[in-house]
C-alpha cells in the first residue's frame, strides 16, 4: 500500500468515527492521534484556550463534545488533497456539518442568554449588543429551515509511527465571507 493510500485507509476510520459517535468509542478512537497532538476546534483562539488542544488527553473532549451534539461530519474523500514527504504528510479536505435545529433553537439561546448575563463580566453595553448579534442571528437562520449545513475544511498533517500513520495536527475552519465572529478589541 502506498503511503497516499494509508492516508486514506485513516481518514476512512476518521470519518467512520464521526459518523458512527459511539461514545462508548471515544479512547479508541483517539488511538488515531500521536500523544503531542495538537488539534484546534472552530472555536480555538490561541494554544490551550478553548478548541485549541495541545494533547491525545485534551483533544478527547473536542472529540467527545462533536459526537455528542456537533452535527453529522462529512469528509469530500472524494477531493481530498494528500501529499507526503518521507515520513510526514498533509491533508486538505472540504467536508460539511448538518444537523437539523427546530424552534426549540429559541429556547436554547434564551438559555444560554440567561447563563451569559449571570456570568459575564463584560460592561451592560457589550453584553446587550452580544445578545442582539446573537439574537438577530438566531431569528435569522432559523427563518431559513431547520436543515442546517455548514462548509467546513478539515487540514491535518500525519506522521508514520510505528504502528501507522497518526494526527500529529488537526484543525477545523468554517470559511467566512463577512466579519469573523471572533474579534479582538484593544
Amino acid at each position: 500500500m502506498t503511503a497516499e493510500q494509508e492516508i486514506r485507509a485513516l481518514l476512512d476510520v476518521f470519518q467512520e468515527g464521526y459518523t458512527k459517535r459511539d461514545l462508548s468509542q471515544v479512547d479508541a478512537f483517539l488511538d488515531l492521534f500521536t500523544e503531542d497532538v495538537e488539534v484546534i476546534g472552530t472555536n480555538g483562539q490561541r494554544p490551550g484556550v478553548d478548541e485549541w488542544y495541545l494533547d491525545r488527553a485534551s483533544a478527547r473532549e473536542l472529540v467527545h463534545g462533536d459526537w455528542e451534539g456537533w452535527g453529522d461530519l462529512r469528509l469530500d474523500l472524494t477531493s481530498t488533497s494528500i501529499r507526503t514527504r518521507g515520513g510526514v504528510g498533509w491533508i486538505a479536505a472540504s467536508a460539511t456539518v448538518s444537523q437539523t435545529i427546530g424552534t426549540e433553537n429559541y429556547e436554547s439561546y434564551l438559555n444560554f442568554v440567561r447563563r451569559f448575563l449571570d456570568e459575564s463580566t463584560l460592561p451592560a453595553q457589550q453584553k446587550l449588543h452580544y445578545i442582539l448579534r446573537g439574537g438577530t442571528n438566531t431569528v435569522f437562520e432559523i427563518s431559513r429551515g431547520d436543515k442546517f449545513v455548514w462548509p467546513l475544511r478539515l487540514t491535518a498533517v500525519v506522521v508514520r509511527e510505528a504502528s501507522g500513520w497518526k494526527f500529529a495536527q488537526l484543525n477545523f475552519s468554517f470559511p467566512t465571507v463577512y466579519f469573523p465572529d471572533v474579534r479582538i478589541l484593544e
